[in-house]
């Protein structure tokens, strides 16, 4: 129920969607005789819209969720490498057949690169199919492919193909390790997922070394500055709000045990 709640609601509360229907609603209006009203709202979709697409709003949002967990040093041995699903558009893997990576690759790329520092480190894929108004494939199907594709050997690879959101990433994939007390364990997913993500295995009772990746704001003084590609500034609000509304509904169901955790 949780999981297909979330899915539907984020579809009601993205960004462009409210400003669509504040627009909507300033166009009807006048048909319920509130002209006003509906210029005020009109205004207000436009406003909203222009704050969206031409301001650092969405940089500024992001670099929050982003900067929560830096880099840390790594170090000379780590058991194994966690890699949590959203690599994938799974949509045009199944339509097309062939395995396509989306915006957040990064995930696959760095832990390649960790799968070759570290040569004796076990590698945990885990994702599997989040579809909900359509059937879809699993992201383990297409990890194991990529993967394999890209020069891992296909035995060091481990796929947890049951989980639909972060918490199951994070439970399922306890169940399938099965951690030592004392071991270390690199947690590689977007930066700005993060911090959800390590309230998530730390509710699960799984200590892992978070090792964020895929980047999408610059640092310093950069962060004020709105891409000239005004669509991108909307993007990294959506990203931002969707993340921010993550952390509350999953510290609301106790599903993280702090608000915004923290390193």
């Amino acid at each position: 129920m949780f999981f297909a709640l979330s899915k539907i609601g984020w579809y009601l509360v993205q960004p462009l969607v409210i400003v669509l229907l504040i627009a909507v609603l300033g166009f009807l209006c006048p048909l319920l005789r509130m002209p006003r009203l509906g210029t005020g709202l009109l205004a207000t979709s436009v406003v909203l819209l222009a704050v969206l697409a031409l301001s650092p709003l969405g940089l500024v949002m992001l670099s929050v969720l982003e900067n929560r967990f830096p880099r840390p040093e790594l170090p000379a041995d780590v058991a194994g490498i966690v890699v949590l699903g959203g690599s994938f558009d799974t949509k045009v893997t199944r339509t097309r057949g062939v395995p396509e990576l989306n915006d957040a690759a990064d995930r696959v790329t760095t832990t390649l690169a960790l799968s070759r520092r570290y040569p004796g480190a076990r590698v945990v894929f885990t994702g599997g199919a989040a579809g909900v108004f359509a059937e879809d494939i699993r992201e383990s199907d297409v990890a194991r492919q990529i993967f394999g594709e890209l020069g891992l050997d296909p035995a060091r690879l481990e796929l947890e193909d049951r989980s639909r959101n972060t918490a199951e990433n994070a439970a399922f994939t306890r169940d399938l390790v099965q951690p030592k007390p004392g071991e270390t364990w690199l947690l590689v997913t977007s930066a700005a997922h993060m911090p959800r993500s390590v309230g998530c295995f730390r509710a699960a009772g799984f200590d892992v070394l978070p090792y964020p990746t895929d980047y999408q704001t610059p640092g310093g003084a950069s962060i004020w500055e709105p891409s000239t590609a005004t669509v991108r500034n909307v993007e990294k609000v959506h990203f931002a709000i969707r993340e921010y509304l993550g952390l509350v509904a999953y510290r609301l169901t106790g599903k993280i045990e702090a608000l915004f955790p923290a390193p």
